[in-house]
């Protein structure tokens, strides 16, 4: 069973409660996404860390229910 964008979204944000996130169907299937998601809990760390924090908040759906996700982030400025 895929997951729906907006799940996927939901989960990061809770997560990462100031994050924008952005979720791209890529094949219209729900097994292919691309994310794009900025927080200011990213200041300081490097990519990789940002993107476990990312997966983290997937709780073990990458590679399971979810297959593949393309994923970008960026440093959010705290305003």
């Amino acid at each position: 069973m895929a997951m729906q964008a907006s799940e996927i979204e939901a989960m990061i944000r809770e997560a990462l409660p100031d994050a924008d996130v952005e979720i791209k169907d890529l094949a219209g299937d729900g097994d292919h996404y691309a994310a794009t998601v900025a927080s200011s809990a990213f200041k300081g760390l490097p990519r990789v860390r940002q993107h476990q924090m990312v997966y983290a908040a997937l709780q073990g759906r990458m590679g399971g229910v979810l297959h593949a996700l393309a994923l970008t982030t960026v440093v959010k400025d705290p305003q």
